[in-house]
């Protein structure tokens, strides 16, 4: 389902996950208060910081979520959907949400939990809502070149400030940790009635030593992607765990038999796959194994999936990684692509023995038929970004 590496729920299962999802968003929002307008603006007066807290709350829980998830591998992270950045126009589209939060008492996702359980100045907000987006859609023509103004692309701020992604979480959670603190005494001393009076300071105190020490924890996690495609290059790693070689001769002979129980993948770039590859071969680049696009294919233990690049070192490291990602039935070109060239495609190359010799003969007449019809190369297959937006 969606970036999970692991196909937990099927796609068609997908919709029903996201509606039931979508009610129990609701749900929490309602519990929370979310459905009064007077506890949204209480914000802006100083007087009630629930909507701060919740948001803090969701925030930190998502992100330490996919963080940890996309650490030990069950998410993938370069298939969630990145909003691009247009800096000018979000400052002023969220200046006109904030006074429209305010004037309103409610933002869009609120403001359709107010209407479910029957208020009517939530109801009016959503009619708005929806008078507004129809303007906007007739404008947009219009106004494209303010929605397009300070394009930054897909930054995020991790990226932005040069920091890793842990190490923005425990400054977010730093943060986080102080605006609770601040907004409580705030709280306490504006209104007589709030709720912040009786919260309970030590376990409040605890939960907040254990955040941050959640928030050391990421700072501290190593980037998964490279460590990994470190230690599958390491030669001592590679020698206390080999993987197995396949000769060209039976590579060829695999192929020539219609390649029903190997799968070549080819780990070079995707201009030298495009220019020449061996028959029913995939390009896969070795990060690209990390993620959820070639998942089903590695998977396939009934096939031997057999790496290879121009040199045998290279498919070794692919195949290395392979195997630490817990893909089984995978080996390595003995010699690479250039002793494939050399061995099976050249027939002066041929070997003493005989009956080798007629093989690698018909091999280098058949495959280099193959190859320049490339009838067989798979086409790259791509994972679409999973799209989401703001649930508020």
């Amino acid at each position: 389902m969606g970036p999970l590496v692991p196909d937990l729920i099927s796609n068609e299962l997908n919709l029903l996950v996201g509606l039931l999802l979508g009610i129990a968003f609701g749900f929490v929002l309602e519990q929370a208060g979310f459905s009064s307008s007077r506890k949204l603006t209480g914000l802006f007066y100083g007087t009630d910081f629930t909507v701060l807290r919740v948001f803090f709350t969701a925030g930190v829980t998502a992100m330490s979520g996919v963080l940890l998830l996309g650490h030990f591998g069950l998410l993938d992270m370069d298939i969630i959907y990145i909003n691009p950045t247009f800096l000018r126009a979000a400052i002023l589209g969220g200046a006109i949400m904030g006074v429209g939060f305010v004037l309103g008492g409610y933002c869009p996702g609120t403001s359709l939990v107010g209407a479910a359980v029957g208020r009517i100045d939530a109801m009016v907000f959503v009619l708005g809502g929806l008078a507004g987006m129809f303007v906007f859609g007739e404008a947009y023509p219009s106004v494209l070149s303010i929605l397009t103004a300070g394009s930054y692309g897909d930054l995020t701020v991790s990226q932005a400030l040069g920091i890793s992604q842990g190490q923005f979480a425990l400054g977010l959670i730093v943060v986080a940790v102080a605006a609770f603190a601040a907004t409580t005494w705030i709280e306490r001393r504006v209104n007589p009635e709030s709720g912040a009076r009786a919260f309970p300071r030590r376990a409040h105190h605890y939960a907040a030593a254990a955040v941050l020490l959640l928030g050391v924890v990421l700072a501290a996690m190593p980037d998964r992607k490279p460590s990994l495609l470190a230690k599958a290059a390491s030669p001592d790693f590679q020698r206390a765990h080999p993987v197995e070689r396949m000769s060209a001769d039976e590579l060829a002979f695999h192929l020539i038999d219609g390649g029903r129980t190997v799968v070549p993948v080819d780990v070079r770039d995707e201009a030298e796959f495009a220019k020449m590859t061996l028959p029913g071969a995939v390009n896969v680049q070795p990060a690209a194994m990390l993620g959820k696009q070639w998942r089903s294919l590695l998977s396939e233990e009934h096939k031997k999936k057999v790496f290879f690049a121009h040199d045998e070192q290279t498919a070794v490291r692919a195949a290395t990684l392979a195997a630490m990602l817990g893909y089984r039935n995978v080996a390595a070109l003995e010699g690479g692509l250039e002793a494939f060239s050399r061995t099976i495609l050249q027939p002066a190359a041929a070997g003493a023995d005989e009956a080798v010799t007629r093989f690698r003969r018909r091999a280098s007449v058949e495959i280099a038929e193959m190859i320049k019809q490339r009838g067989g190369v798979k086409p790259v297959r791509k994972v679409r970004r999973i799209q989401g937006g703001c649930g508020s």
